[in-house]
């Protein structure tokens, strides 16, 4: 299935007999009130989902601020938001889909293959004219889905170095945070030794849609893709890393997600930092 749907092509599955759930992942770190914006105005009949109590377990040093959520109370949410067994899922933001991918690959590597994202999210949605609806609504009715977890690899800290080493490990965060000349939440600044830098924003154009197949491809090519005999991707929490693995597979590449990310690795003194910008 494609990685993503467009604003023309949910209009026209909002309107059919089978329509998909539609997940409104309105996050952005700094931002707590993702909630509010969704209130303020979101695509009619979406359901908003709370990326930092949904779609991650609670923070924990050893697994990062954004640790992968159990499967039975990914599930349990999941039917909260109305899935039902085989039904298809549309999720976006507001951000580029750099938050909603969490959604996206949680629910893929859940065993769900029928996930989308919506191209130039949110944004795409206004630019096109299409009406928003303020409010809370009410609760839709339970889903019955069921979630399993493993369906997409992931590698721990570990596998991440030695990805670094053996593959190819990409750095999703903004450049200035791979050369550790900031850090604004996690406790050091700086990079996974080998890691080398593909900032997450560079995936889209101007309009916030995914850029052309082949665009990306040359991009991920250029960072050593097509040689690489495993390519892995870390970001700060693993959200945004999540919309890499999209990327990548839009371009025709498979990638694993280091699901603690530099949060989980930056935490154990142990585990070295490089700054600047080269891999090591």
């Amino acid at each position: 299935m494609s990685v993503t749907t467009t604003v023309t092509e949910l209009r026209t599955l909002l309107a059919s007999d089978e329509p998909p759930v539609v997940l409104d992942v309105r996050w952005a770190l700094g931002d707590p009130h993702g909630r509010d914006h969704y209130a303020e105005g979101h695509i009619p009949g979406a359901v908003y989902v709370d990326l930092d109590t949904e779609l991650a377990a609670p923070p924990s040093p050893e697994g990062g601020r954004h640790p992968l959520p159990r499967a039975e109370d990914l599930q349990e949410a999941a039917r909260r938001w109305g899935i039902r067994q085989g039904q298809r899922v549309v999720v976006h933001d507001d951000l580029g889909n750099t938050a909603a991918a969490r959604a996206w690959w949680l629910l893929r590597h859940a065993g769900l293959t029928r996930v989308t994202l919506l191209d130039g999210a949110l944004g795409a949605w206004r630019s096109a004219g299409l009406p928003l609806e303020s409010g809370v609504p009410a609760d839709p009715p339970h889903g019955d889905v069921v979630l399993d977890e493993g369906a997409l690899p992931t590698v721990d800290a570990d596998g991440a170095a030695e990805l670094a080493v053996s593959g190819l490990l990409l750095d999703a965060r903004a450049a200035e945070r791979y050369r550790g000349e900031v850090e604004p939440v996690d406790p050091r600044a700086g990079h996974i030794p080998g890691a080398l830098s593909a900032p997450t924003g560079e995936n889209l154009a101007a309009d916030g849609t995914f850029l052309p197949p082949e665009e990306l491809r040359k991009r991920f090519e250029d960072k050593g893709a097509a040689g690489a005999s495993r390519i892995g991707v870390y970001c700060g929490s693993g959200v945004t890393a999540a919309h890499q693995i999209a990327a990548l597979e839009i371009a025709g590449f498979e990638a694993v997600l280091f699901p603690g990310s530099w949060s989980a690795w930056s935490a154990d003194p142990a585990r070295p930092a490089a700054t600047g910008p080269l891999p090591s």
